[in-house]
């Protein structure tokens, strides 16, 4: 266990360095972005997935996915979720997939109706295998990663070391962020998503991320770290991760990331004994207070702008009639595009087009249910209940993944905010399939 501590710490600093190098030199990113997907392969010809290292690599791969599109190192927007599908494939190839796992074969010819209907029905300006790819990646990405995940059996360091990777390069991010943009006072003068303390990317990606990163070295601190030392380390991680997420102003990423934590600790409670809770109480009392301190300091650091923010208050403090940003608008024309075409929707793609037809405005989908029932009409209905169902189906029969409910969550709160824009919530989702085993113990262990 020391060595596996040395060497993950030896790996907090490298990625420290890593946020470092390419705030200094920009270019970097894209040699980053190489490295990781050259890195992926050899790693997989190497070990032939013997270990689950798909989910090693691709968890790699969703935590860097936003500090490589704010840094311009991924040459394709949608790259993550290719190379996620990619991976998992393979890994699927060395190792198979469960065969009770046809459930997302459904889901995946659930699909295909809305995707022929998009193809015909875009219009001549639009790039149509742009506009296509754009809406179904998230969804291709969450059902091939399902069908690996499937009762998939996965060890305690397994897990371990997947959040791991998908830890650090969020902590290079956050390095990165530090180093962007400090939190001066002058950058907040509004309530509004600010881009400029989230990289000079978009926000809500960057907050969904950060939110990410919350539950991954609260996990790490709590389950995982052997030594005091360890302890705080990831709780100062923790803090600092926390501390740039609520700075982004997106509040989605950061109360997805505490819902998360929360769910976490209410099962780890209802499973643990007497000596167990009491540590947990004593964990819960402490997380309060600290986030208390957190806050206050945020509050100061914003000019009380933040308070504003998550009280849905302007600047001047009034309460705003639009209490999600413009989002109820757009998810109000996807269910009037449903309500027009109930049976096959009106085609993936097509959506932007009948928004702007509608309310004069070309944008893009925040919220995945809608956004499904309108681009495949009841077939994305049943396709939703697929995805509703079978991870609560499977919790009574695996009880050992006691982050099964936290993972679910971070699916069902991100699609709703950030729609799939990203690969996190199709990867994440996943892994509320897989089958944990403890091997030396039947319970996990909170280790002081």
């Amino acid at each position: 266990m020391k060595n596996s501590q040395l060497t993950y710490f030896n790996l907090i600093i490298v990625h420290v360095i890593i946020g470092f190098v390419i705030y200094l030199l920009p270019f970097l990113a894209k040699l980053y972005a190489v490295f990781v997907f050259v890195f992926g392969v050899m790693y997989m010809l190497r070990t032939k997935n013997k270990n689950n290292e798909a989910l090693l690599i691709c968890g790699y791969i969703v935590g860097v996915e936003v500090f490589l599109r704010m840094t311009e190192g991924n040459p394709i927007h949608e790259l993550s979720k290719y190379l996620v599908i990619v991976f998992l494939v393979f890994g699927m190839i060395y190792k198979g997939f469960s065969k009770n796992s046809f459930i997302y074969i459904v889901f995946l010819l659930l699909l295909i109706p809305g995707i022929i209907i998009g193809a015909n029905e875009l219009s001549f300006d639009t790039n149509v295998r742009k506009a296509i790819a754009f809406n179904i990646s998230g969804p291709v990405c969450l059902a091939i990663a399902s069908l690996y995940c499937y009762q998939r059996v996965v060890t305690k360091q397994q897990l371990f070391k997947m959040f791991v990777f998908i830890g650090l390069p969020i902590l290079s991010m956050t390095i990165y962020l530090f180093l962007f943009t400090p939190s001066n006072k002058e950058i907040f003068i509004s309530t509004q998503s600010n881009f400029s303390a989230s990289g000079g990317f978009g926000p809500n990606q960057v907050s969904t991320s950060l939110g990410l990163g919350m539950f991954v070295f609260f996990v790490l601190a709590l389950l995982y770290s052997s030594t005091k030392k360890m302890i705080i380390i990831n709780l100062i991680i923790f803090v600092l991760v926390s501390y740039r997420g609520i700075l982004t102003f997106s509040r989605g990423g950061v109360i997805t990331g505490i819902a998360m934590i929360v769910f976490l600790v209410l099962v780890l409670f209802y499973y643990s004994g007497p000596k167990v809770k009491s540590k947990l109480l004593t964990i819960i009392l402490f997380s309060v207070i600290g986030g208390g301190l957190l806050w206050s300091y945020s509050v100061y650091k914003t000019n009380g702008m933040i308070e504003y923010r998550y009280a849905n208050k302007d600047a001047r403090g009034r309460d705003k009639e639009d209490r999600l940003g413009g989002r109820e608008a757009i998810a109000g024309t996807e269910i009037s595009a449903f309500k027009e075409n109930p049976i096959f929707g009106i085609g993936v793609g097509k959506n932007a087009e009948y928004r702007e037809e509608i309310i004069g405005h070309k944008v893009s989908s925040h919220n995945e249910i809608t956004r499904m029932l309108a681009d495949h009409g009841s077939l994305g209905l049943l396709g939703l209940l697929i995805l509703f169902i079978t991870p609560i189906s499977l919790y009574f029969g695996n009880k050992q993944n006691v982050f099964l409910l936290s993972f679910f969550v971070f699916w069902a709160l991100t699609i709703n905010h950030a729609a799939m824009r990203t690969a996190a919530p199709a990867f994440i989702y996943a892994l509320s399939l897989l089958k944990v085993k403890f091997v030396d113990d039947e319970k996990p262990v909170i280790h002081r």
